[in-house]
């Protein structure tokens, strides 16, 4: 559990060091975006394998229905982990479409996840995701809302969802985290 808290404690710091210390970030320059993905890349490994060696201590036991409920929020949540980056039309609908997806994927996990780990990992990211939102709106209260783009644009990002939510649920699958059931 500790390289677990260890992770979360990186990513976090790694993502309100533009906020906390403006400064020291822009003296960094490109140095510093290299310096921020290190430490990106370092949390995640704490935190999948604290996550994947933590003892299970059960908490609750979810309901199998939230099974097909999870699964359909992580269609939406990777959607919205892309949607930022598109160019359709769909791409001004809200301010922050990655950290809405982080935030659904996140409730998702949670609602088929009962164990301590799980609690600690996805509670974790989602109060992140959460302070975020409103540690950037607060700094740039005004938000100009992207032109719509072609249609085109968002038939790509759904095509890109569709085999990115199948990769998703290979890898978790192949790591014996079944998305589908068995």
């Amino acid at each position: 559990m500790t390289l677990l808290i260890l992770g979360l404690i990186l990513w976090i710091a790694a993502h309100f060091f533009k906020r906390v210390l403006p400064d020291l970030r822009a003296r960094l320059g490109d140095k510093g975006k290299g310096l921020v993905a290190l430490i990106l890349i370092a949390s995640l490994v704490l935190m999948i394998n604290g996550f994947r060696g933590a003892e299970i201590v059960p908490i609750w036991e979810p309901p199998t229905w939230t099974r097909h409920l999870n699964n359909l929020m992580m269609l939406f949540a990777v959607a919205l982990m892309g949607l930022g980056h598109s160019k359709g039309r769909l791409r001004g609908l809200m301010r922050h479409p990655m950290l809405i997806g982080v935030k659904l994927w996140a409730v998702a996990h949670l609602l088929v996840n009962g164990d301590l780990a799980s609690i600690v990992l996805f509670g974790g990211l989602l109060g992140w995701a959460v302070v975020q939102v409103i540690v950037i709106n607060r700094a740039e209260p005004d938000w100009t809302r992207p032109e719509p783009g072609p249609l085109a644009g968002d038939i790509k990002l759904g095509v890109i969802t569709i085999v990115l939510y199948g990769v998703i649920a290979g890898v978790h699958a192949w790591l014996g985290y079944p998305v589908f059931g068995g």
